[in-house]
Order: structure tokens, then C-alpha cells, then sequence
């Protein structure tokens, strides 16, 4: 079976895991720092806060943004349902917007959708292709909002060549094995903006006023104290010692992954009645997933595809789901109809991207969709 994902771990990421184990600090301690460190420093950013996972940096965004009880916050329907989860968490209400053949929102029906009660706009830069993060800035400048960028796929992606995590103050990563980098579970939040990285850092443990790591090098007794009332959002010292080793190699894997998505492009140019993705002039992307759009016209319904597919053994996925259309959403959003998210949603699959991968799993990909789509 092709796999449509795994995680790139090697041996390097399998010795720092034992290493920092029998260090006997294996929760929030020297080794969370130090990616920190290292992960604001690839992107650009001033500070970075390590979280259990991106949802849980969604919610804590939420929270210094200051998005609370009757907030709006407008999103795209088109990603995964966390995005709107994390708005719904803090008691706001998402608001879903349209998206562009790119999958990513629509800056001019985001605009349409304002309201007095709108506080934020939240992007989401899908399947490692950057928004438009200019437009969205002047947007929110315009009319005082808050922006958030869920970046869970864009780790390594750069916008008008600056890596995503730099261009605004809140910017929210995913390390899930379907990620570019993994640490099994895990996530990042970038700021450039002090209290906001104070603030999440007090959040994530409990609100507590003195860290563990600063309590057990203190050569005095300390007694720590709970300033508000916080989560228990932190990563482990195991997972940030793999991500430290993910996070040296992430430029080679993001090199590695666009060589086999530029080739998919290259060659399935040719095969009619689809539409691929279109990497824009002001974007690079990481290529962490390959969407294929069949058009109206092509004869092979997505799931018959899909299931062709899997009979040759090459797993695939259906296209980004619509949050608007799931049960969860179903009472709030009756009624609501986005057909350009519903249309790439019904009509996209996701096929095999991963590394490495072999150039004869590549070809048979490319070899079996030309042969389903034209026949």
C-alpha cells in the first residue's frame, strides 16, 4: 500500500528521545526551551510558546486576542473543524467565509461578512499554501480586527519570502504526523508581541507564576502561585527533543516534498477535465498535502477515483472538509450554503505526498491517475 502520509523520523529523532528520557526531565523543562528557541528563530519571529497540540494554541490565541461571549470571528467552512472548535471555545461564534480555487479564504467575502461584532479574522493557510497575509492585514488595520493565522499545515512555507510565523502576531503550528514536521503530537504558537508570549506561557501551565524548570534551579525555595485559571496545554520535554532533530532538517524535507509535488504538476498537466494546484507568484510552499480538483466534466465521479484507487493499493483522502456541514455544526449553521467550499470539498482528493518516497510509488501514482481520468 502507498500511504497518502508518514512522518519522517529517523534514527536522530529516536537517540534524542532516549537521551532526554533517561535525563529523568521529561515535561516542560530545557528541552521545550530550546525549540522554542530554535523554531522562532527559523521563522522569524521574536518569541515562540510550545503547546500539547495546534488546537490547544488555536484556543490560547483566542484567549490574548481577547475573543470572548458574542464575539465574531470570521474563518473558512473549508479546514479542518478545530479551527472553528477554538472559536467556539472561548464562547465566540464563527463566522464561515467563502474560499478562492486556492483553497484558502476569500479576502473580499471575509469583508462582506463584517459586523460590529466581528473581533477577528482567522486564516488558514491550506495544505501549506500561504494565504494572501497582506490582504488580510490591511483588512483587519481597516477595521480594528484581530488576525490570527492557523498555520497547522505551513511549517516551512514562506509568504513574500519570509517564513509563515513572522508576518503577524499570532500564528498558530501543528507538529501531528500528517504535518511537514511531527513530533507526534504537538504544536507552536509565534508572536512578536511580549505580553501575548507572557500571557500564553502562563496559560499553558496552569496559570502558575513560577515554571517548574525555574523552581527546580532556584538555589532558594520557591512557592509558586496561580494567577488565573489555566490549562494543562504543555508539551513534553521527549516530544520537543524530537522536534529540536525535526526541526534541523526542515528546510532539506520542505525541498524534498515541493520535488515531488513539482513533479506531479509537471506531470499531470496534460490530464484533462482536473485542476491542480496553482502555487502563486508571492508563495512557497511546503507541499504538505497534493489536492486534485475533477472537474464537472471529468467521467470518474471523486469516490469511484478513490476507491479505484485503493484497489491498486494508493490510499487517498477526500478534500478538505466543510466544518459547516458536519453534524457538530449542523443546528448553527442550518441553512448556510457555500458552494465554492462545498464544490472543492465533493470534487477533490488528496493523493500520496511523503518522504521519502520511492520514484516508482511516485510514477505508479501518476501513471494510475492519468490511466482512471482519461479512460
Amino acid at each position: 500500500m502507498i500511504p497518502i502520509s508518514k512522518p519522517y523520523l529517523t534514527a536522530d529523532e529516536a537517540q534524542a528521545a532516549y537521551d532526554t528520557i533517561l535525563t529523568a526531565w521529561i515535561t516542560q523543562g530545557p528541552k521545550v526551551m530550546e525549540l522554542e528557541e530554535r523554531f522562532a528563530k527559523y521563522v522569524g519571529a521574536r518569541y515562540a510558546v510550545a503547546v500539547s497540540n495546534c488546537t490547544t494554541g488555536l484556543h490560547l490565541a483566542m484567549i490574548v486576542a481577547g475573543i470572548g461571549p458574542d464575539d465574531e470571528v470570521i474563518c473558512p467552512s473549508m479546514s479542518y473543524i478545530a479551527t472553528a472548535n477554538s472559536i467556539k471555545y472561548v464562547g465566540a461564534k464563527p463566522v464561515f467565509a467563502e474560499v478562492g480555487e486556492d483553497y484558502n479564504i476569500d479576502v473580499v467575502h471575509a469583508e462582506k461578512l463584517i459586523t460590529p461584532k466581528t473581533k477577528a479574522i482567522l486564516i488558514v493557510h491550506q495544505i501549506g499554501f500561504p494565504a494572501d497575509i497582506d490582504a488580510f492585514k490591511a483588512l483587519c488595520n481597516k477595521y480594528n480586527l484581530k488576525l490570527i493565522e492557523d498555520a497547522a499545515c505551513a511549517a516551512g512555507s514562506s509568504y513574500k519570502g519570509a517564513k509563515i510565523g513572522s508576518h503577524s502576531d499570532l500564528v498558530c503550528f501543528s507538529f501531528h504526523p500528517r504535518k511537514v514536521v511531527s513530533t507526534g503530537d504537538g504544536g507552536m504558537v509565534t508572536t512578536n508581541n511580549e505580553e501575548y508570549y507572557n500571557r500564553m506561557k502562563l496559560l499553558r501551565q496552569h496559570g502558575m507564576s513560577i515554571n517548574d524548570r525555574v523552581r527546580h534551579s532556584s538555589d532558594k525555595v520557591l512557592f509558586e502561585d496561580h494567577l488565573e485559571v489555566g490549562y494543562n496545554y504543555r508539551m513534553t520535554d521527549i516530544q520537543a527533543a524530537v522536534g529540536i532533530k525535526q526541526i534541523e532538517k526542515l528546510d532539506w524535507i520542505v525541498e524534498e516534498r515541493r520535488k515531488i509535488g513539482l513533479y506531479y504538476l509537471e506531470q499531470l498537466a496534460a490530464v484533462p477535465n482536473i485542476r491542480l494546484p496553482k502555487e502563486n507568484e508571492n508563495v512557497h510552499s511546503n507541499f504538505q498535502s497534493f489536492s486534485i480538483y475533477l472537474e464537472p466534466e471529468c467521467k470518474i465521479s471523486r469516490n469511484d477515483l478513490m476507491q479505484r484507487l485503493l484497489d491498486m493499493r494508493i490510499a487517498t483522502r477526500r478534500g478538505i472538509m466543510t466544518t459547516h456541514r458536519q453534524t457538530a455544526y449542523a443546528d448553527y449553521c442550518k441553512g448556510l450554503e457555500l458552494p465554492v467550499s462545498e464544490d472543492l470539498c465533493d470534487r477533490s482528493i488528496l493523493i500520496p505526498l511523503y518522504i521519502p518516497m520511492h520514484q516508482e510509488d511516485i510514477d505508479k501514482v501518476v501513471n494510475s491517475l492519468k490511466a482512471l481520468l482519461k479512460s
